[in-house]
């Protein structure tokens, strides 16, 4: 190696100012998307951020602590039930907050059982879990003699548009902040060596608890804004548990402890969904599946995890 001095120019740096601007920037421009773009691309854009969302809410429990859950389709799907029956006695505004708090409790009942087993076990239970407040739900609704509820004069598509934006954001700020606080070290902590972290002190099933049951908040919320795009609750379709599976793809193909991660899965998977699903479904379902498999053998730190990388060994 040369002992001369390196005279290549350093890489230079961003000003320190231009990442919160272009962040705004960005979130000006999506806020102002349904004025520019046509219906086919503004539901295009409800359903990404919809994916960002629930991948978030995943992110901060599932991606911190390690234990992955197939329980967030409950949670959407409730969120949903809920706007569906009180549709036409509480005002939106209400019904909501309304649908997250009525996620968040059954959250904070589920976890207090099922966060007392690991591994796979914890990820059995989930779904089971999951799947019996669907079929709870079906005796409900049979017992009304419904089968579905019909819910008409909702918001317009860009009013959903912009709830869903919030949500969005909303998500991604409480994982980013769960992420930097001491809250969010606990989490890894545990996820490192449950055992080792309660030995130090770490009051694992509190923190697994409260990060279980605010993760589902806003996923409670997404479901009773989709139900009113869909414009009709029926529980096998708002409980399937294909919209748990979908969430993991995405938070594993992005990154699965970073927000930045979520993002990137959501909008990938996404994409690739509306690409292939309306006309080659079954080579959708293949390519996902050869995906998952690829990301979690080879890829394992996800898109965001390799585009840091990358950027660092560009640095360099």
């Amino acid at each position: 190696m040369s002992a001369e001095a390196d005279t290549r120019p350093a890489p230079r740096a961003l000003p320190a100012g231009l990442a919160p601007v272009a962040l705004l920037a960005l979130l000006g421009l999506l806020a102002a998307l349904p004025a520019l773009a046509g219906a086919y691309w503004l539901s295009v854009a409800l359903q990404l951020l919809s994916m960002v969302a629930l991948t978030q809410s995943w992110v901060a429990f599932s991606g911190m602590t390690g234990y992955a859950s197939l329980g967030y389709a409950a949670f959407y799907g409730l969120g949903a039930y809920v706007m569906a029956v009180f549709w036409r006695d509480i005002p939106l505004w209400g019904l909501l907050p309304l649908a997250g708090l009525a996620s968040g409790a059954l959250a904070l009942v589920v976890g207090y059982v099922a966060l007392r087993v690991r591994g796979p076990y914890f990820v059995i239970l989930t779904l089971g879990i999951a799947e019996f407040v669907k079929f709870v739900v079906i005796a409900l609704e049979a017992a009304s003699g419904s089968s579905g509820r019909l819910l008409f004069g909702g918001p317009s598509p860009a009013a959903l548009y912009w709830i869903m934006l919030g949500l969005a954001v909303a998500a991604t700020l409480l994982t980013r902040a769960i992420g930097r606080s001491r809250f969010g070290i606990g989490l890894r902590t545990i996820r490192e060596d449950e055992t080792a972290a309660v030995t130090i002190g770490v009051p694992a099933t509190r923190l697994k608890t409260l990060a279980f049951t605010l993760s589902a908040l806003i996923p409670g919320m997404v479901g009773a804004v989709w139900v009113l795009r869909a414009t009709y609750f029926e529980p096998m379709q708002m409980f399937s548990p294909a919209t748990s599976f979908s969430i993991i793809t995405m938070a594993i193909i992005g990154g699965s402890d970073r927000a930045s991660g979520a993002v990137l899965g959501a909008v990938f998977v996404g994409l690739l969904s509306e690409l292939l699903w309306s006309t080659a479904p079954q080579l959708y379902l293949v390519i996902l599946g050869v995906l998952l498999v690829g990301f979690v053998l080879f890829v394992p730190e996800g898109l965001s995890g390799r585009l840091a990388a990358l950027a660092g060994r560009a640095r360099a």
